[in-house]
């Protein structure tokens, strides 16, 4: 895997700025010109961009986005969202059992509520990724730049200070981002991470259907989303059943960084005698 490529933060936060401003620009001459019969679909015409980049989840429009290994190997990555929750010990365990590997993406109050959940995903060998501070479902591809860079910002001190390293990944709410995400994103170098499958567990209560939906799109190198939490308390299940079919059709559950540490732990392990320094 090249590390260069997973870790992506936004380069160029304000380019679509550019190009706002110069759609409006000459949507303003068009209206001037050939008047509002030209003008109001040209307007609408050039805002559609905008909003196939903020409500599309994978879309790179505003910032690059993680949604597969580049890997031929027969290993997926494993990301909880929305925890910690009850949910998130039997998920540890479950883990543990199946010698995988996953990244929990987590909410800022959740964890300050629960401080010791976060400890104990570190302490087991897990990556802590970084979800928003509040997790405003509804409205998070809305918010403004203000409230964005505090719902980024605030989640970032919080999962440091209780996971004892920075984050570097960010999963937008719902996976879908505006604008104004790219800017917090570039300022503590994180990389936005999508997902290559999914089951809508966070909604759907029957274990099975949801390991079929994420089956369906399993390869070499997928990005699979799951969550813990929801309410209909059927997230440990899912995870159990997920675990088994990947042990059954041979995939490994890894996560980057981590993979990467402990092949180089190993290799200083392994390396005894002379030519080791």
């Amino acid at each position: 895997m090249s590390t260069p490529f997973l870790h992506r933060p936004p380069r160029f936060p304000h380019a679509w700025l550019g190009f706002l401003v110069g759609s409006q620009l000459v949507v303003a001459w068009f209206w001037w010109r050939l008047g509002a019969g030209w003008g109001v679909p040209l307007m609408v015409a050039s805002h559609l961009p905008f909003w196939w980049g903020t409500l599309r989840p994978g879309s790179q429009l505003f910032s690059p986005v993680l949604t597969r290994l580049p890997i031929d190997e027969r290993v997926v990555w494993l990301t909880i969202d929305d925890g910690p929750s009850d949910d998130t010990p039997a998920l540890l365990d479950l883990l543990d059992a199946h010698r995988a590997r996953a990244t929990f993406f987590l909410v800022g109050e959740r964890a300050v509520a629960r401080p010791e959940l976060v400890r104990e995903i570190a302490q087991r060998g897990h990556e802590i990724a970084n979800h928003s501070y509040s997790h405003p479902q509804a409205w998070f591809w809305a918010l403004g730049p203000v409230r964005m860079r505090r719902e980024v910002d605030r989640a970032q001190q919080v999962l440091t200070q209780l996971g004892g390293t920075a984050p570097r990944r960010f999963r937008a709410v719902v996976g879908m981002a505006n604008p104004f995400v790219s800017a917090p994103l570039k300022a503590h170098g994180l990389t936005r991470t999508g997902w290559t499958a999914r089951g809508f567990d966070a909604v759907a209560a029957d274990p099975a259907a949801v390991v079929a939906r994420i089956e369906r799109d399993l390869r070499p190198g997928a990005i699979v989303l799951l969550h813990e939490g929801a309410r209909h308390e059927r997230n440990v299940e899912t995870l159990a059943l997920l675990l088994q079919r990947l042990d059954a059709l041979g995939y490994r559950a890894i996560v980057p960084a981590v993979a990467e540490a402990d092949s180089a732990s190993a290799s200083t392990a392994a390396c005894i005698g002379p030519g080791c320094g």
